[in-house]
């Protein structure tokens, strides 16, 4: 049995039928007319079927040659396109990296995290949206952006979530460090005048949920006293002596006004667990992909540096917390 056609065999066919002789088509190929002609005779023995009638001025396709011109276009089109996907996926050469975070991940993750990887491809598009994470995982689920951090939980549907990448914990930020004393119950939130942030997300927000639940269960009620998007701009609040906050740790330690405040956690404390979401069925372009790859090891470094801060915290070697 004859090996199938290969995709040299098909080029030289289609230089012959563009280029009407061998010698042209071989000229145009650089390679002696024997070895492109050879090749010719191959790909018919493999196919079984004349290709070309061969006259003394020019070559003249048969009917199975003619048939075969779109395959073998096709066909080479075909591989043209694996091999760019794959020098793309090795090289990044180009592409788009299309991709959402939570809105104060530009806190503490997206800026380092952005700056290594246009160093490392600078010729990649990067297009990150900040939104809220249940917002994020529509957005992904429509096929808006290939994949998300978001804060778990979220709408799982049509979505792939991935492993927990990162672990966070809530703290009470106040200015006046008598409130932070000791970590702050919900009958603590509810005497407070509370700057909140996720203002239009409250219904999907987590953290908005916990202290709800957490308050029914003890019988008291807790209202912010004024409420803004995000949570940069309520750690600042705080700061201002507007009211207390309750932010993420990673957000109250990075922030510029860290050395205004001071924070405690909550009694009982509140994580928050991040993980990446992608569609469920949906590829990842070879940019996104590495891009997550890269984003996973800041992370890790991330979370490892967040764990040391805290175990100088507990051992008083560090701010109280």
């Amino acid at each position: 049995m004859s090996d199938g056609p290969t995709l040299r065999q098909l080029s030289y066919f289609l230089s012959s039928v563009e280029h009407g002789s061998f010698s042209a088509a071989a000229e145009h190929e650089h390679v002696a007319q024997p070895s492109l002609s050879e090749q010719i005779r191959r790909l018919e023995r493999a196919l079984g079927a004349t290709l070309f009638v061969r006259t003394n001025r020019s070559l003249r396709l048969t009917d199975v040659g003619r048939l075969l011109v779109p395959l073998a276009e096709a066909t080479l089109r075909s591989a043209d396109l694996v091999a760019a996907t794959a020098r793309e996926a090795t090289t990044l050469t180009g592409g788009l990296v299309s991709f959402g975070t939570f809105s104060s991940a530009h806190r503490y993750l997206l800026t380092p995290l952005i700056t290594e990887f246009h160093e490392r491809y600078p010729d990649v598009r990067i297009q990150i949206v900040g939104l809220n994470s249940s917002e994020v995982a529509r957005a992904v689920r429509a096929g808006d952006l290939e994949a998300g951090l978001v804060q778990l939980p979220v709408d799982t549907q049509g979505l792939v979530v991935g492993r927990t990448l990162l672990v966070d914990t809530v703290v009470y930020v106040s200015a006046d460090a008598r409130r932070t004393q000791r970590p702050v119950t919900i009958e603590d939130l509810a005497r407070a005048d509370l700057v909140l942030s996720e203002a239009r997300w409250r219904a999907d927000d987590p953290l908005r949920r916990s202290i709800a639940e957490r308050a029914r269960a003890a019988g008291v009620v807790v209202e912010p006293f004024v409420e803004v998007e995000v949570q940069s701009a309520a750690m600042e609040l705080a700061a201002n002596g507007v009211g207390d906050t309750l932010v993420s740790y990673l957000v109250a330690r990075s922030h510029e006004s860290a050395n205004r405040v001071t924070w405690a956690t909550l009694d009982p404390p509140f994580e928050e667990r991040f993980a990446f979401v992608t569609r469920a069925g949906g590829g990842l372009s070879p940019a996104t992909r590495q891009f997550m790859v890269l984003a996973r090891r800041h992370i890790s470094a991330l979370q490892e540096d967040a764990l040391r801060a805290r175990a100088k915290h507990a051992t008083g070697t560090g701010p109280t917390d």
